[in-house]
């Protein structure tokens, strides 16, 4: 089992961000923003070669295997991932992440980010192990409880605020972003192919239901449709980081504590690159502390 992070892993706890500060913080100063985050010292390469010696001399490399368990502030309910030597090769080799990585750097985000702060009132997740297109093409009703069980959990229903959901879309193991802001009805659709969600319309129709579903529960008025919006976003130019830009559009929506997000946030001219290396390098971090608790 994982000791608590805040002792091993500096979090910004105590810290509460000043919201009308936030506010005068432009759409295309994200990168700006994103030095709020923690990043890791030295070069890519560096900390990849230090950790794949770590692991090689750990009992990772003969089968054994690291639990996070994740308190239910981070998805709403409690929720534990195994870490195996085969996650930590994704990173080393820059393949395809899995669901497992995925979530262990939501947490990430959330101990280190978010944990005792007027954030967590701001965004939530929802676990993508639960919610995908496989599900829904199964059984979109029990899909949609899934989701309106997750929305009621919040203590909070009366402030604004964003529900991210990594999403697999089924279609060749692609992963986009969905955000939903159940009390403005707004959904911001961020993915880092070209098109938008008229390519998921199972995905549409099981969202906006579950969302007006939450709201009636709640006995909220609906005064309108749901607007979804399709977020420009930077785009990937191969096959396999869509897990990776999914993660870092999360994180610079929460550096920026922006519920509403801009039609046009990112800057086209962004370097992926050294974005790639910021989360694999933060991921790897992570693992080494998952590693040797």
């Amino acid at each position: 089992m994982l000791k608590k992070a805040g002792k091993d892993i500096p979090t910004k706890s105590g810290t509460k961000t000043n919201p009308k500060s936030q506010k005068e913080v432009p759409g295309q100063m994200l990168d700006k923003a994103s030095k709020e985050i923690p990043t890791t010292s030295g070069t890519k390469s560096q900390i990849m070669m230090r950790l794949e010696k770590m692991v090689e001399e750990s009992d990772i490399m003969h089968g054994a295997i690291r639990t996070v368990d994740m308190d239910e502030g981070v998805f709403g309910i409690a929720h534990s991932e195994l870490i195996a030597k085969e996650d930590m090769q994704q990173l080393f080799e820059h393949e395809e992440l899995g669901i497992a990585v995925i979530h262990t750097y939501i947490w990430y985000m959330y101990d280190t980010l978010m944990r005792g702060t007027e954030l967590c009132n701001r965004f939530n997740f929802i676990a993508a192990s639960r919610i995908n297109t496989t599900f829904i093409t199964k059984n979109p009703t029990s899909v949609m409880n899934e989701l309106v069980d997750r929305f009621m959990v919040a203590d909070d229903n009366t402030t604004p605020s964003l529900y991210f959901l990594p999403f697999n879309s089924g279609n060749g193991g692609h992963w986009l972003l969905v955000a939903m802001d159940l009390l403005r009805l707004m959904v911001y659709y961020l993915d880092s192919l070209p098109g938008d969600w008229s390519k998921y319309p199972s995905m549409k129709k099981t969202f906006d239901a579950a969302i007006l579903k939450f709201r009636s529960k709640k006995n909220y008025r609906n005064r309108k449709d749901i607007t979804w919006v399709r977020v420009q976003c930077p785009q990937q130019n191969n096959s396999i980081d869509c897990r990776f830009f999914v993660l870092r559009f999360m994180r610079d929506i929460i550096a920026l504590n922006r519920i509403d997000i801009p039609k046009m946030v990112w800057n086209n001219n962004l370097g992926f690159i050294l974005i790639l290396s910021d989360i694999s390098s933060n991921l790897l971090l992570n693992h080494e502390y998952v590693l040797f608790s």
